[in-house]
């Protein structure tokens, strides 16, 4: 894979998630019934670091909850034969706000099935979308509530969000096949 461009280094990726904070916050009118559910693997890390930015602004600390969504997926005999599922998901949502947390939305599957995990672990009053990047390139009707940023790609590239907790630096890249 070859590095086409780096669209967010660690302060334009720290610029985003404080600015998605304070949106967040604002469209919720606080913190009341607020849950971050950070979707495995990238929107954890993702989903921390509002929560942090968002208990400097408020002062309050908010659950952050991790969805594994594998076995929703509609795409998971193409991903692995025997998956391993990780059941994180304990905390009742029921009449919370939910705001849904991943790196990157593209075609808007994972979201699907995030939703479709989250009606099984309760019955949230709303459901928001928080993504740090929106490549466009939808397949389903998905759209989300805050965006850290539009990037418009091409279906050739890859947007790879990168987080020090992972990836051991924080940055957002576009890749292409060399």
């Amino acid at each position: 894979m070859k590095t086409k461009a780096i669209i967010m280094d660690e302060s334009t990726m720290s610029r985003s998630i404080n600015r998605l904070a304070h949106e967040i916050l604002e469209k919720n009118r606080g913190t009341e019934d607020l849950v971050l559910v950070g979707i495995k693997t990238r929107g954890i890390p993702f989903a921390n670091r509002l929560a942090d930015k968002i208990n400097q602004i408020e002062g309050k600390q908010i659950p952050v909850l991790i969805l594994d969504i594998t076995l929703y997926r509609d795409d998971l005999s193409q991903i692995d034969d025997k998956p391993v599922i990780n059941e994180e998901f304990n905390n009742d949502i029921t009449d919370k706000t939910v705001v849904l947390v991943d790196d990157v939305l593209y075609t808007g599957r994972t979201v699907r099935a995030a939703l479709d995990a989250l009606v099984d672990k309760g019955r949230p009053k709303k459901v928001q979308l928080a993504v740090l990047i929106d490549r466009g390139h939808r397949e389903l009707p998905i759209r989300p509530d805050f965006v850290g940023k539009n990037v418009p790609t091409s279906l050739e590239e890859i947007v790879n969000v990168k987080f020090e907790e992972i990836d051991g630096s924080n940055q957002v890249v576009i890749q292409k096949h060399e």
